[in-house]
């Protein structure tokens, strides 16, 4: 009797292991574990370097929002510097140019704008039209009107709100009183030489630099013929299974969202998941773009390049989530939502405090939706993993590039298979861990720093990419589908022979 009742409880227990092995195997079968899948970059949130024709269109293109500049006095061959970085007056007496010689654009205008300075201050008008940086927020005397020369549009000359143009009259005495015209010659203290430090094309400078109506119209052409349905096609016919969709956090406002962001994005997002659906295949939403900017690059949305973002938007951020959970959280296409994308610079335990409330955001409308955490650039890719290990249905999203490192540049072709094959491989089986969130090479790409590489080199490089980032328990997503160079293009890789997915 006895053993009779052991083996009931063991066929009992055979039985229970089978189904749960089963609703395993059924679950990953029907989320395509691990994902083969690729971002669609700069279609829904814009990145120029990727298509710099977007921005053609846009009077002067070169002095967009975030735009860094520098300015030097022709006559005095000095740079204008806001002294102690801000707070105080704007002189003329610096030989060379760094941080407190750099002003930061905020565009009001085609030829109007702000200038910010290191401290964060702005610009403006001082008493008897002397020029400081010593207001925390722009208004009509923190105003100028750069007037480019026609010959030569790096000489430049700046009018003031009083209508009077700037000139530096001595090293100690930058002031808004010069009047009339000039003849551009280089002894006159109205007129300085633009250097231009670096420049920003995202979604904020094409919106405010084309303004609102043709904004709208050059985004919405753009989104209807960047990817389309048979784009999810050509994906799905050649081995991926999901695509990671970045989207900016203006999105949850479409479609009147706040100025300068124009409407339309939330309509392609659906349709992509109409597509993903109509092909087998999954859609991870992705936030990359944050309110105040996570990391201070171009696809965060990004003004001018400072990261602002910290616990006073956490709030804010949580209702794009929220928005984004409600909307797609019981879709049957959905793979994922990604919380935000590269943060750096900002204060982990905020980002903790975010995560978690961004978390319970998604639990509200779905039990079963994956939660991606993206790991922050700046620290260990193990710093979310006691973290994560919290939750359910979770998972780390790390990037790997060989490049944006100085270890890389001299890197030859072995060194860097070697390297994906060793120290990624290393890295990635440090996040892998029993009943821990499970791993995501959210971006990586088989571009690098190696010059005159062969076909043969690519392929090998990407394959040696695909065997290790395989190892990723929730997948890969390649950067990206479609650039104008053609390494970063998978589509292109694909065609023409480069990888096999």
């Amino acid at each position: 009797m006895e053993n009779s009742k052991m083996g009931y409880q063991t066929y009992n227990l055979s039985i229970l292991l089978a189904l749960c092995l089963s609703s395993y195997f059924c679950l990953c079968a029907a989320q395509n574990f691990p994902y083969k899948a690729v971002n669609l970059g700069n279609w829904l949130l814009t990145e120029g370097w990727m298509e710099p024709s977007l921005f053609d269109g846009i009077i002067n293109k070169d002095l967009l929002d975030g735009t860094q500049i520098q300015v030097k006095s022709t006559k005095l061959q000095k740079f204008l510097v806001a002294e102690n970085g801000g707070g105080t007056d704007v002189l003329a007496n610096r030989d060379s140019a760094s941080g407190w010689e750099t002003f930061r654009l905020w565009r009001v205008s085609d030829d109007s704008f702000n200038l910010r300075v290191f401290s964060k201050q702005f610009v403006g008008l001082g008493g008897g039209n002397k020029v400081v940086a010593t207001s925390n927020s722009p208004s009509n005397p923190e105003t100028f009107r750069i007037v480019r020369n026609s010959g030569d549009p790096f000489k430049i000359r700046i009018q003031a709100s009083n209508g009077l143009f700037l000139q530096a009259k001595s090293e100690t005495m930058v002031s808004a009183d010069y009047q009339g015209t000039s003849n551009w010659g280089d002894s006159d203290p109205s007129v300085f030489r633009l250097t231009i430090v670096r420049t920003l094309q995202g979604e904020y400078q094409i919106t405010n630099g084309y303004g609102l109506d043709r904004a709208a119209q050059v985004l919405r052409d753009h989104r209807n013929t960047y990817v389309t349905e048979e784009d999810f096609q050509f994906m799905s016919q050649n081995g991926l299974s999901a695509v990671r969709i970045p989207v900016g956090w203006w999105i949850a406002q479409d479609p009147s969202p706040p100025k300068p962001f124009v409407g339309g994005s939330l309509a392609a997002l659906d349709n992509a998941f109409t597509w993903a659906q109509n092909h087998g295949m999954k859609v991870i939403v992705d936030l990359h773009a944050v309110q105040g900017s996570q990391n201070g690059n171009e696809h965060s949305g990004a003004r001018d390049g400072y990261v602002e973002w910290g616990d006073s938007y956490i709030p804010d951020t949580v209702a794009v989530i929220d928005f984004l959970a409600q909307r797609y959280g019981n879709r049957e296409s959905l793979g994922g939502i990604e919380l935000m994308n590269e943060p750096q610079g900002v204060n982990l335990d905020s980002l903790k405090k975010y995560y978690q409330q961004a978390y319970d955001a998604v639990r509200r409308h779905s039990q079963s939706a994956y939660v991606i955490m993206s790991n922050p650039l700046d620290q260990d890719s193990k710093v979310l993993l006691q973290f994560a290990g919290g939750f359910n249905q979770v998972v780390i999203d790390i990037h790997y590039y060989n490049l944006y490192s100085d270890i890389f540049n001299s890197m030859n072709v072995q060194q860097n298979i070697d390297y994906i094959n060793n120290q990624r491989a290393s890295d990635l089986n440090g996040l892998t861990t029993t009943n821990g969130p499970l791993t995501f090479i959210g971006e990586w790409s088989a571009e690098w720093m190696v010059q005159g590489a062969s076909k043969e080199d690519y392929q090998r490089y990407a394959e040696a990419q695909q065997n290790v980032y395989s190892r990723a328990t929730f997948g890969w997503a390649y950067w990206t589908y479609k650039c104008q160079y053609n390494h970063w293009s998978l589509k292109w890789m694909i065609e023409n022979g480069y990888i096999n997915p």
